[in-house]
């Protein structure tokens, strides 16, 4: 199995609840077609660096999966009939990137300890 990293943005018309549900729907796809998530980042509305459709911002989400690699196709195929997917990105992750994203992860995760530490005191 390979390691890939999705990143979707859907379309900003949506409420939070369509939002959560379209990720879930992805998130359930890809567990049911054999992968195994390792990481999944909400990056919230961000702006957009060119219009797409009219719209200048969109809801970003990242999934960080190990799958088989007949699996990306389809899930592609997905995000094309999807309306609410703007745009899609799907890369297959070295070792040097696998690497990365796991410090950068760890890093993540001390500095929100840190953060919660300095809330209580």
């Amino acid at each position: 199995m390979n390691q890939y990293e999705t990143v979707f943005i859907l379309t900003p018309v949506l409420s939070d609840d369509q939002v959560k549900e379209a990720v879930k729907k992805y998130e359930k796809y890809l567990k049911d077609h054999g992968a195994e998530i390792v990481n999944y980042e909400d990056w919230g509305m961000r702006k957009l660096a060119y219009p797409i459709q009219k719209k200048s911002t969109g809801f970003y989400t990242l999934f960080e999966f190990k799958a088989d690699g007949s699996i990306i196709r389809d899930l592609e195929l997905t995000f094309k009939r999807d309306e609410r997917v703007l745009r899609f990105l799907t890369v297959k992750l070295d070792k040097h990137a696998i690497a990365y994203n796991e410090k950068r992860r760890r890093k993540n995760k001390g500095q929100d300890s840190e953060s919660e530490e300095k809330k209580e005191n």
